[in-house]
C-alpha cells in the first residue's frame, strides 16, 4: 500500500497525486477523465473505465494445447464465466468434427454465446448478451421456478409411477446450470469493471451474495436430479405405498423451507431468516426416522430410498445456508 498525503490548491480544492506506475501501465494521458466511485465502506475506487465495453476482453485457445476435446470444453466454460466476450479457437490444420461438436455443445450450454466466424482452421465465438439486460434478481427467480418444479415433479413421478416425468426432471438440470453460469459470469464482470456495477445499480458485495445463492440453488437442482434418479429405480422395483407417502410428506416439508428461503431474499427480514434455520433443524428427526425401515429393504430399493432421504435433508440444509447468507448481508447493511 502506498501512502500519499492530501494537498490543497486554491484554498478550496483537495488534490491527491496518482502512482506513476499505475498511470503508465494504463496509458493515462494529461486531461484524460477518470471515474471515482464511492464504495459502501467509505473507500474510493478510481477507474479509467468510464463506460462498459462489451468487446474489451478476448481469449484464444490453440487446439495443439487441448488433445482431449473435453479439456477444451472445460476451458471454454472457464473463459465464459471469467467474462471473456470473444473466444477464438485456432488450429494449424483443419478443425476436427469432435471439436466442432464441442463448440456447438458449449453454445447450447451457455447464454449469449454465438459463432460469429467459422473457417477450416478457426472458430470465433462472440457474446451477444448485454449483461445489464439480465438483472441478478430476475435470473435467481428463474432458477428458483425451474428447481421448484423439478423438486415437485420428482416426487410426483415417484408417487404416480411416471418414468417419463422423472426423466424430464433430469433433463431440466441443464437449464439451471446455464443460469448459474450466467450469474457467475456477471459477478466476474462486475468485479473486473466497476462501471458495469454502476450501470446495473448493484454493488460487488450484493452481487457476491446473489452468486452465493445461485450456487446453492444450482446444488438444490442437483439433488432434485438425484431424487428423480432414485424415483426411476423405485418405480421399476416397486416400493411400499406407505413409504412413498412418507417420502412425499418429507419432500413437501423440505420444499416449503426452500420456498421460504427464496422469499426471504426479497423480504429483508432477519427474524424470518432465523425462523427458516430453526425449521430446518426441526426436520432432522424426520430424516433419521427412516433408518430402521431402510435396513430391512433389499439393496437397490434401500439405496434409492436413502438417496431420496439424504437429498431432501441436503435441500433443507441448503435452504438454511441461504438464510445464513441473507442474515450476514442484512446485518452488514444495517
Amino acid at each position: 500500500m502506498e501512502i500519499r498525503k492530501i494537498q490543497m490548491t486554491g484554498g478550496s480544492s483537495y488534490v491527491l497525486s496518482l502512482p506513476k506506475a499505475w498511470v503508465l501501465e494504463r496509458n493515462i494521458q494529461k486531461n484524460d477523465p477518470l471515474g471515482i466511485v464511492a464504495q459502501a465502506d467509505g473507500t474510493l475506487l478510481i477507474t479509467p473505465n468510464l463506460h462498459y465495453d462489451s468487446t474489451a476482453r478476448s481469449k484464444e485457445f490453440a487446439l495443439k494445447d487441448y488433445p482431449d476435446p473435453t479439456y477444451l470444453l472445460r476451458s471454454l466454460i472457464g473463459a465464459y464465466i471469467s467474462g471473456f466476450t470473444m473466444i477464438r479457437i485456432s488450429s494449424a490444420g483443419r478443425i476436427p468434427p469432435k471439436v466442432r461438436m464441442v463448440v456447438r455443445k458449449f453454445t447450447q450450454m451457455t447464454i449469449g454465446q454465438e459463432v460469429s466466424e467459422e473457417a477450416d482452421n478457426s472458430i470465433v465465438l462472440k457474446d451477444i448478451l448485454n449483461p445489464t439486460e439480465m438483472p441478478f434478481e430476475n435470473t435467481i427467480r428463474r432458477m428458483y421456478v425451474i428447481v421448484k418444479a423439478m423438486h415437485e415433479d420428482g416426487l410426483y413421478a415417484l408417487e404416480q409411477g411416471r418414468r417419463e416425468l422423472a426423466e424430464d426432471v433430469v433433463a431440466r438440470d441443464t437449464d439451471v446450470d446455464r443460469l448459474h453460469w450466467l450469474i457467475h459470469r456477471q459477478f466476474s464482470l462486475i468485479v473486473d469493471n466497476p462501471s458495469l456495477s454502476l450501470k446495473m445499480e448493484i454493488t460487488p458485495a450484493v452481487a457476491a451474495t446473489y452468486y452465493q445463492i445461485s450456487r446453492i440453488i444450482e446444488r438444490v437442482g442437483d439433488h432434485t436430479v438425484l431424487i428423480a434418479d432414485a424415483a426411476l429405480v423405485l418405480i421399476e422395483k416397486g416400493v411400499d405405498r406407505m413409504l412413498v407417502s412418507k417420502l412425499t410428506i418429507m419432500g413437501e416439508a423440505s420444499l416449503d423451507i426452500f420456498n421460504k428461503s427464496i422469499q426471504a431474499i426479497y423480504s429483508g427480514s432477519i427474524a424470518g431468516a432465523n425462523k427458516i434455520i430453526s425449521e430446518a433443524e426441526e426436520l432432522e428427526p424426520e430424516y433419521n426416522s427412516l433408518a430402521d425401515t431402510i435396513q430391512k429393504m433389499r439393496v437397490p430399493e434401500a439405496v434409492a430410498v436413502s438417496q431420496i432421504t439424504q437429498s431432501l435433508h441436503r435441500i433443507s440444509e441448503y435452504s438454511s445456508d441461504i438464510a445464513e447468507i441473507l442474515i450476514n448481508r442484512m446485518v452488514s447493511e444495517k
